[in-house]
């Protein structure tokens, strides 16, 4: 998504008031919004904590400021300044994170990102974006860009079927119709369930969702999904992060509130940050059992029992 990003961030950049800060990350994508900032692109180094007190003061000074860098790197490294210096002061820093989940399975466990949506939601003000496809990302940056709230931004990397019609972008979207179970996945993750689900008979098939926007109190779910879950004997919620702390637990108390029990949950999730073995982000996933065979098993083994 880092094309679209940098498309969608250069439509922005004739604003005087816009500062770019990168942690010494972004290069053969992000020249183009260099070049046409000069001084209002910032290469911050490899000094995250740092970067985003500066973002912080800039914010402070009504300057609209974005933060880029990878993911482990945008939200682990500098929390204590995200929570202090922006969180506390409700300032509207926009946090870019790429290869969010396992987007970096190959470096190992210290660059899977899979606790950081979780943790930066603990923090006040905060609002999270998870674009699901790449064309996505222009919705999200005006979105996040137009809010008075910081935000962290996590990117991916689309991975619908060929051929498929990417709907336009809301916080909420059905992916897939049928009478089968209700399915909600967090992110891209969603799109790769897409071509396997669409092969089963309408009689059966899932209802998947995809979600882009937490916390779910800012943008609840539409009554046609809530409907669905009522109707639905089996939910199941897939993401690529930790359980604890994660969207399945914060959706089952949303849903508590509101009186809404599902019959059966069934939740996918980052099982772990070190499995002994690292690869690719697929065979990360297939590690946490959130790929497409594991999905379709454990959709059969509860909704046939």
């Amino acid at each position: 998504m880092r094309m679209q990003l940098c498309d969608s961030l250069l439509a922005r950049s004739s604003n005087p008031e816009m500062v770019f800060l990168t942690g010494d990350l972004g290069f053969m994508a992000l020249e183009p919004i260099q070049a046409a900032m000069g001084g209002r692109f910032i290469n911050a180094g490899i000094a995250e904590q740092n970067m985003v007190s500066v973002a912080a003061g800039l914010a402070k000074q009504n300057f609209e400021v974005w933060v880029y860098s990878i993911a482990p790197f945008i939200y682990a490294r500098p929390f204590e300044q995200i929570r202090n210096d922006i969180a506390f002061h409700n300032l509207p820093v926009k946090l870019i994170g790429n290869g969010g989940g396992y987007g970096y399975g190959v470096m190992g466990p210290t660059h899977h990102a899979i606790d950081d949506y979780g943790s930066l939601l603990t923090l006040p003000n905060m609002s999270v974006y998870v674009p699901v496809f790449d064309e996505d990302v222009g919705a999200v940056i005006e979105r996040a860009g137009g809010s008075s709230r910081p935000a962290y931004i996590r990117m991916g990397r689309g991975e619908h079927p060929k051929g498929y019609n990417v709907p336009l972008y809301a916080p909420w979207r059905q992916l897939t119709h049928g009478k089968g179970p209700v399915v909600i996945a967090v992110g891209p993750l969603a799109g790769t369930y897409i071509d396997a689900f669409l092969h089963i008979p309408i009689e059966s098939r899932p209802n998947l969702w995809a979600v882009s926007e937490l916390p779910i109190d800012l943008t609840p779910p539409p009554d046609s999904l809530l409907n669905q879950i009522n109707a639905s004997s089996v939910l199941c919620v897939a993401e690529e992060h930790v359980r604890h702390g994660g969207f399945g637990s914060d959706l089952l108390l949303y849903l508590a509130g509101l009186g809404v029990s599902p019959q059966t949950f069934v939740h996918l999730y980052a099982r772990a940050h070190n499995f002994g073995r690292y690869g690719s982000q697929k065979f990360m996933r297939l590690q946490s059992k959130l790929d497409v065979d594991s999905m379709l098993s454990a959709l059969n083994r509860n909704v046939h029992g």
